[in-house]
């Protein structure tokens, strides 16, 4: 099976007449919304359903989704607290310096002078740019946390896996 990409949250229905409320997690929500968009529904990272969007809103931060031949609250009832996703074939080009989230996480950090920090374990995205959790090879030392801005991070190597960035003064925290 092709691997999935969670784009949004069903966290509950709306009206009786078979939308939906999305909580989106996607940088692309009027192309995945938009109306004739193929989506997947995931129990438990398995597809259960193929659904085709019939019309969406944004309304007070949430998306509202309908589904085509889903016009009734009791048909999309079961969907709370399920997920919305995409397949690969379906995601956006990005620039030469945009990466997905699931590109960036696992990726082994090392600085310009070759000291392998640890592996990227998550991605926090905290406003004007993301930050990069990362998982320390010595043990007893925290999480790094590496801005992705252009004077710390130098470049991202996906074919071996590697991102190498510039240590700045304060950036790593040896205290225990």
């Amino acid at each position: 099976m092709q691997h999935m990409y969670k784009i949004g949250r069903i966290v509950n229905t709306f009206g009786i007449r078979g939308q939906v409320k999305v909580i989106a997690d996607t940088d692309f929500p009027e192309e995945r919304f938009k109306a004739g968009s193929s989506l997947y529904l995931l129990k438990d990272n398995q597809v259960i359903e193929t659904l085709t969007v019939a019309a969406a809103q944004l309304h007070k931060g949430t998306y509202l989704v309908s589904f085509e031949n889903y016009t009734n609250i009791n048909q999309v009832e079961p969907f709370k607290n399920l997920w919305l996703a995409i397949d690969a074939s379906q995601q956006q080009p990005l620039s030469e310096d945009e990466f997905y989230h699931h590109q960036i996480i696992g990726l082994n950090i090392v600085t310009t002078e070759g000291e392998v920090l640890g592996k990227v374990k998550e991605i926090l995205s905290l406003g004007s740019n993301d930050v990069w959790v990362v998982k320390r090879i010595q043990p007893n030392t925290k999480d790094a946390l590496i801005p992705y801005i252009d004077d710390v991070v130098k470049s991202v190597d996906l074919a071996n896996a590697t991102a190498t960035i510039e240590l700045m003064e304060g950036l790593i925290d040896d205290e225990n």
